[in-house]
């Protein structure tokens, strides 16, 4: 996946100050990172704890990543807006405030507004936690400190879901928020050994009307589908229904606005249109994949939290360690092989975990389908950031980048909120093992069809060169941020 920061003007951070912003960037994405690998596997203890049915377990996750996909794209121009550094310590700061309102929580209902504010300061802090790098350093510099700070993120994702199991065993689900406090905390510190950061453009308009209607039309069709899988057709047809209208005027509201946050004009490059397609598509069944398997692992084979995080060790290591080598492989090959046979690779792994619900031994039922999904995504995320970035002109980089962030979280988001579709309209609280391991295998067969109609997406959209870009020289192009 690519990352969010937007091209900015060129540094202005002192050499004296630039070691500083490494640490801060690093600190403040591992935030996200460490967040989203977390939450999953801490959803059964939660459900638990909360007395939470399935539609409530749903916006937890769903919250925050509705207000993250929705206003990331806003993100990367608030930061140039307020300038970069004070716009990442504005959203660092609602980030950890929030944390500590998920973590004190004690009803569903404040937990899903937390996670909503969550994701609101995310979408700020994850933009801009990279643009700090890009502004400091430059040339092979530059290159060396984005790839540490990918490295970084690869470790943090990594050691996230081990992590969490064991502080939802040893302590509460509640400490894997909690913990954001004290990392949060010495972000801000070193902050403010930063000398100066860019500086602020007043004049950098931003478009509102464009992101509440993203919210209204993602929120809706997030909400509709919950609805229709609670068995609420009714609730559920009106409210997709109104996210059609809602939909269509955002795009008419970005086709006219002087500054959008998604430039349609990108779109009429078929590699650039064709790659967003695929990553909404095999980032959705991910986002399905990811969420059911704690459930399947912790609650019909039993495993402790500590247990079920372990379990994400293999795909976390893969998709860490092996992008920058998957990198250099996609340059040499072209990137539409890559994006083919990726996906493939991915719904074999699929495939496997579908057919893994009923045998108890992980190391021959769900380790060989993790390793195949792990392999696949390592070899689709490099070239995957290459067809976005070759296919936008660099003025568009930053916009680019920040609309696939945005198109992956938005088929996490509708995926995971499609998920009471294949319950049968069952309440995740009161259904059996045996009704939770067929509607585990339900949404593993989907994700398998998902990552298999994405590699059919390659197929049919991406071209293996830039032969439309011919006089252009190769560009710098930002590592893919680990899968969240």
């Amino acid at each position: 996946m690519t990352s969010s920061a937007n091209p900015q003007p060129k540094s202005q951070v002192d050499d004296a100050s630039a070691k500083w912003v490494l640490a801060v960037s690093v600190l403040g994405s591992s935030l996200g990172f460490i967040d989203s690998s977390v939450v999953n596997v801490a959803l059964p203890a939660i459900q638990d704890d909360l007395s939470a049915g399935l539609a409530s377990i749903q916006w937890v996750a769903n919250g925050y990543m509705l207000t993250l996909a929705s206003f990331i794209l806003l993100g990367g121009a608030l930061g140039d807006r307020l300038g970069t550094l004070r716009a990442f310590r504005i959203g660092l700061t609602i980030f950890v405030a929030a944390s500590v309102g998920c973590a004190l929580s004690f009803s569903v209902q404040s937990l899903v507004a937390a996670r909503l504010i969550q994701g609101a300061g995310a979408a700020l802090l994850v933009p801009t936690s990279l643009a700090l790098i890009s502004q400091a350093y430059t040339g092979e510099a530059r290159g060396k400190a984005i790839g540490t700070w990918s490295a970084a993120g690869g470790v943090l994702m990594a050691l996230g879901p081990p992590l969490g199991g064991w502080m939802v065993d040893h302590a509460s689900w509640r400490s894997i928020f909690f913990i954001n406090v004290p990392i949060a905390a010495l972000a801000l510190l070193l902050s403010f050994k930063i000398v100066r950061g860019q500086a602020r453009d007043a004049s950098r308009r931003l478009d509102i009307p464009g992101s509440v209607l993203a919210v209204l039309a993602l929120g809706c069709m997030t909400y509709g589908l919950i609805e229709l899988g609670q068995g609420a057709m009714l609730a559920g047809s009106a409210l997709l229904a109104t996210s059609v209208p809602l939909m269509a005027s955002f795009i008419y509201v970005e086709a006219r606005s002087s500054a959008p946050i998604m430039p349609l004009r990108l779109f009429r490059d078929r590699n650039f249109a064709g790659s967003n397609a695929l990553t909404a598509i095999l980032y959705g069944g991910l986002g399905g994949a990811i969420f059911m398997l704690p459930f399947v692992l912790i609650k019909v084979h039993h495993y402790s939290p500590t247990e079920a995080g372990a379990a994400f060790l293999p795909l976390s290591i893969i998709l860490g360690l092996g992008s920058r080598l998957a990198g250099g492989v996609a340059g040499k090959v072209g990137r539409r092989l890559p994006l083919i046979v990726g996906p493939t690779i991915t719904t074999v792994g699929f495939a496997m975990l579908a057919l893994s619900a009923q045998m108890p031994s992980y190391w021959t039922s769900y380790l060989p389908g993790l390793v195949l999904i792990g392999i696949g995504m390592t070899i689709a995320i490099p070239a995957l950031t290459t067809t976005v970035f070759d296919s936008a002109p660099d003025a568009d980089s930053g916009a680019a980048s920040g609309i696939n962030n945005a198109f992956a979280r938005s088929g996490g988001l509708l995926a995971v909120a499609a998920l009471g579709i294949a319950f049968g309209r069952s309440d995740l609280s009161s259904l059996s093992e045996q009704n939770l391991s067929n509607a585990y295998t339900v949404v593993m067969w989907f994700a398998a069809l998902a990552a298999a109609l994405s590699a059919v997406c390659a197929a049919a959209t991406i071209t293996s060169e830039t032969e439309n870009r011919p006089h252009e020289a190769p560009r710098k192009r930002t590592p893919a941020t680990p899968v969240s």
